[in-house]
């Protein structure tokens, strides 16, 4: 279905600009064979939280206003995964405190299905791994808010570290020398509603235990 509903008073705020690190990287063929655009982070530089995901999906180019990062060229503006994460990080209380960026910035193509979307791969995720250490960098973010799994992973292989299993990490704060910031996993907005029950939250619990970590984490 295609999403063309227009903005409204309860929409999330939407990103203005965008942070390129290189015009039109052709690192990786594939990528570049099947995006639309680019997919660069978004929002304030002095942001004390930076929301890393995956990758960019296909997006949907005749949205009005949330077609995603492969058609907009900005990190989380889908309505479905983009929008959500948005509004979680507006209800928590870090709206406008938040740069949203992806570990890949391109929409990685199922070489089948080419309107949907695959894991990327080891060679994309590190090729890719140098944009997002500048992005980290450039924002020194106090915390790194990590949604899912891949996106978890991408992180801790800055510290040479690797993820035995995700649901368990969820809300954990763990320290990254090498980053010289808080990691904190969270479900990424596509699933959360899947995985919330099973871990015996429901979506109020969710966003205050988060809202007490960031908190604490961005305080302390």
């Amino acid at each position: 279905m295609s999403d063309t509903t227009p903005p409204t008073d309860a929409d999330p705020a939407f990103p203005t600009e965008r942070h390129v690190l290189e015009a039109d990287c052709a690192r990786c063929p594939h990528l570049v064979d099947h995006r639309e655009c680019i997919s660069w982070g978004t929002g304030p530089l002095e942001a004390s939280v930076l929301v890393v995901g995956e990758a960019p999906g296909r997006g949907n180019p005749e949205a009005e206003r949330w077609r995603g990062g492969n058609w907009t060229g900005m990190a989380y503006t889908s309505r479905h995964s983009g929008r959500r994460i948005r509004e979680l990080l507006e209800a928590v209380g870090y709206g406008d405190d938040a740069f949203y960026t992806n570990a890949v910035k391109c929409f990685p193509a199922d070489p089948d299905d080419p309107t949907t979307n695959r894991e990327p791969t080891a060679e994309e995720r590190s090729a890719c791994r140098g944009h997002l250490l500048t992005e980290l960098e450039r924002v020194d973010p106090t915390v790194i808010l990590a949604t899912g799994k891949h996106a978890t992973t991408t992180v801790l292989a800055f510290e040479e570290d690797s993820l035995d299993g995700f649901l368990e990490t969820v809300l954990e704060p763990r320290w990254c020398d090498r980053l010289e910031a808080w990691l904190l996993p969270i479900l990424h907005p596509s699933y959360q509603d899947v995985w919330l029950g099973r871990l015996g939250y429901d979506p109020e619990e969710y966003r205050a235990d988060l809202r007490t970590q960031l908190d604490a984490l961005v305080d302390g």
